[in-house]
């Protein structure tokens, strides 16, 4: 059986700088400027230079994506994972050819559905009501056959009240709500879901995952899923996609991809150690910046690897540039899958008034904790229930390695983000005499 989805070296250029105009009026605007430039009335302006890396033939171009290959079968989930701007929803947009590419071609067998931006496929003066069938037509569905899955997208869109309401006047999670149940719904054979998921709310999203499973493993739909929430793409997708600077570097299972995708959040060469000390780039606010972060063992030396049962140091060297009350700080610890394993802090522990000045504060994770496998660190700076100082952001990466596990020493792999030494009592009750 042929895929359902075939990509052969997709590519799209981009002129800096450049925004094809959209109507006649807008043609007849950029043909009076030019006509303005040469009188010399307005000047030109200067053209912004390419992402490093990714520039095209000329210098005012660059290439969002490039020689991009893959296929994706009936029935599979396929995550689509990248920094912002590596060219996720440039390939998802061409994929739903709402753009042309450059080069290359991209074979869709069946119906299309996407979700790429909030109201995409909407219109604003219709009600709820009339833009499911209205979708319904554009997916090439009869009257019939939209007319009995209404009940059913109203419900799990969790807007009857709201259905035959202009849907000018929802707001961006009912939006999110309704697109979603009538793309789920409507038997789309591909289906394509971009960021749009993390506008509504925990329940919601939690809703649509499920959805997207079961229209995959039992309605043999084809899924292509963007999301930043590592979680997601692991539990639910089959193979994901790596996309770094506007190529596919990866392709294969979701926990390899995410485990290189959460690697390059946190460059090597900084790892363990990250000092602003010389530099005028610290993470800061007008209260506070750090000075300095390291990963240090028991010795106080800075590493990134560690046994098992080493404990763990995060250092934290911070200024306080004017008098400040009631600061912590938090340190979270993420696994190579996206998983976050714990967040510890420092509140119980800080001063109350700081004055400013110099100081540190380090979190020590006790050896005969963690599981074999790397992390990345974040840390944050708060004053809790008043205000964020410094987001939490990933800084540090480390990798707890060594053989079997806190209570065996068997070369195993062993599940679970944490893997503690537990105490256990083992007592022989009674022996049975070996006959001779």
């Amino acid at each position: 059986m042929k895929p359902r989805v075939e990509v052969e070296s997709l590519s799209k250029l981009y002129r800096l700088g450049s925004i094809g105009a959209t109507s006649l009026r807008d043609t007849f605007g950029r043909i009076a400027a030019r006509f303005r430039r040469g009188a010399g009335t307005t000047p030109r302006k200067e053209t912004p230079a390419a992402p490093a890396g990714r520039q095209g033939p000329t210098p005012d171009t660059f290439w969002a994506i490039r020689d991009i290959s893959f296929s994706a079968k009936a029935g599979e989930i396929v995550g689509i994972v990248g920094r912002n701007g590596a060219g996720k929803s440039t390939l998802l947009k061409i994929l739903s050819r709402i753009t042309e590419p450059t080069s290359g071609r991209a074979i869709l067998r069946g119906r299309l559905a996407s979700l790429l931006e909030v109201g995409t496929g909407f219109h604003p003066d219709l009600t709820g009501r009339e833009n499911v069938f209205l979708n319904g037509t554009i997916l090439g569905m009869k009257r019939w056959e939209i007319a009995a899955k209404f009940d059913e997208i109203v419900a799990f869109a969790e807007l009857d009240r709201f259905i035959d309401t202009p849907v000018k006047h929802y707001s961006s999670g009912m939006f999110v709500r309704l697109a979603f149940a009538v793309a789920a719904h409507l038997e789309p054979e591909i289906l394509f879901i971009d960021e749009v998921l993390a506008v509504g709310d925990a329940g919601f999203q939690k809703k649509c995952l499920g959805k997207m499973g079961e229209v995959a493993n039992q309605h043999g739909r084809t899924v292509f899923f963007v999301s930043h929430n590592m979680g997601a793409v692991r539990s639910l997708c089959e193979h994901a996609i790596l996309i770094e600077d506007g190529r596919a570097t990866m392709d294969g299972p979701p926990a390899e991809i995410i485990s290189r995708y959460l690697a390059s959040t946190v460059p090597d060469e900084i790892a363990g150690e990250l000092d602003w000390t010389e530099r005028d780039d610290a993470p800061s606010c007008d209260d506070v910046e750090y000075t300095r972060l390291r990963l240090l063992d028991r010795d106080g030396a800075v590493r990134t690897t560690f046994e098992p049962d080493q404990p763990i140091a995060i250092e934290i060297t911070y200024r306080v540039k004017r008098r400040l009350r009631g600061v912590r700080f938090d340190v979270a610890f993420t696994t190579q899958e996206g998983e976050l394993a714990f967040i510890a802090t420092d509140h119980n522990f800080q001063r109350e008034i700081h004055e400013p000045g110099t100081y540190q504060t380090t979190c020590i994770i006790p050896g005969g904790l963690l599981n074999r496998r790397g992390y990345a660190v974040g840390v944050q700076c708060d004053v809790p229930g008043e205000r964020f100082l410094i987001h939490m952001r990933n800084y540090l990466s480390l990798v707890v390695s060594g053989v079997g596990n806190q209570s065996s020493s068997f070369p195993e792999p062993w599940p679970g983000v944490v893997c503690p030494r537990i105490r256990w009592e083992i007592r022989t009750l009674s022996e049975e005499p070996v006959a001779a």
